[in-house]
């Protein structure tokens, strides 16, 4: 399982999160919402050191990662990360691994 990151997601969360390097940001399962992979769940995501990070990518100093807790969520898939161009948000895709 790993975490990609395109270009424009990294400048929004820098835009949108202020996220700046030495911190870190954490992908997690959330209740309510839906997802390709699973109904009645979504993806959040909060800034946050980690506890028992799983799987994890540093991109310009920053630290994106998956608890060990919410591996369950992602069911063998990648986590693509990109920004919707329309909305300018983040947008969530899943490639089996």
């Amino acid at each position: 399982m790993n975490i990609v990151l395109s270009d424009e997601a990294l400048k929004w969360f820098t835009n949108e999160m202020d996220v700046s390097k030495g911190e870190a940001i954490r992908f997690f399962a959330r209740y309510g919402g839906s997802s390709p992979l699973h109904e009645g769940f979504s993806l959040g995501v909060t800034k946050i050191e980690p506890d028992e990070a799983s799987v994890q990518i540093e991109k310009e100093g920053v630290l994106y990662y998956i608890e060990s807790r919410d591996e369950w969520f992602f069911d063998g898939h990648d986590l693509i990360v990109d920004v919707n161009p329309k909305l300018q948000e983040l947008s969530y895709f899943y490639k089996k691994s």
